[in-house]
């Protein structure tokens, strides 16, 4: 662990082993700004125009791996991350704790565990209720990728009819989805969401993901996500554990845990499991994604 300069913050710390590194910024957040092989390209998007910026109450994309509480509501869920974070040094992780939020009395944490030995990252996302009443709310965690990839969604096992007569599982559309939109690939078993940065309209979808990961294939590289699935969980956005959001600009990878009261002096975690893989070609069907991106999963321990 080390403090660098990164992109014009001047107090962001470096995690590393022999394969990767993570940067965690210091002077806003909680964000991982960075997530990659040593010496090589950033999998996560650097937003140009919000690199080395603080303060200000306006918010910032910045880019990289970022906190928010769901379900989405402009002037709450996205209350600017410009401010300064504490941290603190655990030995094999690292603490990042936000100022409490004036707005929502909610105070967010990351805890990072880089692996010593693999690219496998740990990141335990906690909510803290520090008001005074009871909140209702769901841990979100969203990954913005760097443009040019292909994101990887599973659905749950398809089966057939008349044996299968219960629905699966929800598929969930924005007003502003365009199911017509190329950037799409609807495969049987996976749903694949290509990034265009020529492609200005944006685009999202929202689904059930029982097993519990998806993924991001851009430049030979793989990044897996893993999250935990719980069936009787009551998830927001219609029932929605993941979601992909596209712009020109970027992709995000998004879970959620499900929905909770918090009372206050509680806390509600969600744990998501990073992997990065390379020689992995960015799949184009279903049985592009068996071939490839499957076997990888199984490193996993899927």
């Amino acid at each position: 662990m080390e403090i660098i300069e990164f992109n014009g913050w001047k107090n962001c710390i470096r995690l590393e082993n022999l394969l990767v590194d993570l940067v965690i910024t210091t002077d806003i957040g909680p964000r991982v700004i960075r997530y990659g092989y040593l010496d090589e390209e950033n999998e996560f998007q650097e937003a140009p125009e919000d690199q080395g910026k603080t303060g200000g109450s306006q918010w910032r994309p910045y880019g990289g791996h970022r906190l928010w509480h769901a379900p989405e509501l402009a002037g709450r869920t996205n209350l600017p991350d410009n401010d300064s974070v504490a941290y603190e040094d655990h030995g094999d992780f690292l603490r990042v704790i936000q100022k409490t939020e004036t707005l929502t009395g909610i105070q967010k944490e990351m805890d990072i565990r880089l692996s010593p030995v693999d690219t496998h990252v740990r990141v335990t996302h906690r909510l803290r209720n520090c008001g005074v009443w009871d909140v209702r709310l769901a841990p979100w965690a969203l990954t913005v990728m760097a443009p040019g990839g292909t994101a990887i969604l599973p659905l749950p096992p398809r089966g057939s009819h008349p044996q299968d007569l219960q629905p699966a599982n929800p598929l969930v559309l924005w007003a502003y989805t365009d199911l017509s939109d190329p950037r799409w690939i609807w495969g049987r078993q996976y749903i694949l969401a290509r990034q265009d940065p020529l492609v200005k309209v944006p685009q999202k979808i929202g689904a059930l993901i029982p097993s519990g990961w998806m993924g991001y294939a851009r430049r030979s590289h793989l990044f897996i996500k893993k999250f935990a699935y719980d069936s009787q969980a009551n998830y927001p956005d219609m029932g929605c554990s993941a979601e992909v959001f596209i712009c020109d600009s970027m992709l995000e990878l998004e879970t959620l845990g499900q929905m909770q009261t918090i009372p206050p002096g509680a806390t509600v975690e969600h744990i998501e499991d990073w992997y990065l893989f390379r020689d992995v070609p960015t799949p184009h069907n279903d049985s592009q994604v068996e071939r490839h991106i499957l076997t990888k999963m199984v490193e996993t321990g899927v």
